[in-house]
């Protein structure tokens, strides 16, 4: 199964809310603007393969840095999303920034750091 594949919404949104605290708004903030760069129906499906693939990978119980480890346990997550908003940012414009923001709010408190 490709990891594209093992991606689900709940799976992405209940890992969000479980840990959005222990990641850390920095990993936070990336996992957002991917999942609303996916919602947008003008981002390609090449995109949407590559966004939900970095998602998967974040939700998944099995990384290759565990999550549980204090300190280092979300680095590769951040990697993998980081890749992939570099791969789809012309995709990431102010609507999705401007989503994410208002969910980083929700979360972190404090001023949006995407506007």
């Amino acid at each position: 199964m490709k990891a594209a594949e093992s991606y689900s919404d709940a799976g992405f949104w209940a890992k969000l809310r479980a840990f959005a605290s222990k990641a850390g708004r920095e990993v936070v903030e990336k996992a957002l603007c991917l999942y609303y760069a996916a919602q947008r129906p003008d981002t390609p499906v090449w995109a949407k393969t590559a966004i939900f693939g970095a998602l998967a990978y974040f939700i998944s119980p099995l990384d290759a840095i565990p999550d549980v480890l204090p300190g280092v346990g979300y680095t590769d997550d951040l990697g993998v999303l980081a890749a992939a908003l570099v791969t789809v940012g012309y995709y990431i414009n102010d609507e999705v920034k401007q989503r994410a923001g208002e969910q980083l709010r929700k979360w972190f408190g404090g001023p949006d750091s995407l506007t």
